[in-house]
């Protein structure tokens, strides 16, 4: 479920890369509200263990799981967190089982109560998409790419 890996050996050109870890983290959960609470919850103690700052990916990370579970839930079916840093970057992953409903950025209402998750991702991620299948899968993404200071290995 948790993976950590040395890098790959880089060529010369990118000596930056030689000392940064790959690192990923995923986890399987319930397409519910506690499920979606449990995915930001594990993704922040996550980042924290790795020694990166939790926002904005802890937001982003709250967003897509709402999303999985408000517009990507079928019963039976979990969603899938996947967090993972290469270089300077982290990517969040969040893969729900209902591909026919495809993420689109709403402008609601100043006075509705919701529908502004994805205007909060594209306010909070350097980029953000989505990719369909394997069928009926699909997955949204987002990458925040992190400042230098924070690519400091974790203690211990």
């Amino acid at each position: 479920m948790n993976q950590e890996s040395a890098a790959p050996t880089a060529p010369l050109a990118q000596p930056a890369q030689l000392d940064n870890p790959i690192r990923n983290f995923s986890v399987q959960l319930s397409p519910t509200p506690r499920g979606a609470r449990l995915a930001r919850l594990l993704a922040t103690e996550q980042l924290r263990s790795w020694g990166l700052p939790l926002d904005p990916a802890a937001h982003v990370v709250a967003e897509l799981a709402a999303n999985a579970v408000r517009h990507g839930r079928i019963p039976g079916r979990d969603f899938l967190l996947l967090l993972y840093v290469v270089g300077d970057t982290l990517r969040i992953e969040v893969t729900d089982t209902c591909g026919d409903r495809l993420p689109h950025p709403q402008h609601p209402a100043p006075e509705a109560a919701s529908g502004r998750g994805l205007l909060l991702v594209e306010a909070f991620a350097d980029r953000w998409g989505f990719s369909e299948g394997p069928a009926p899968r699909k997955t949204v993404w987002a990458e925040v790419v992190l400042a230098p200071s924070s690519q400091t290995h974790p203690p211990g």
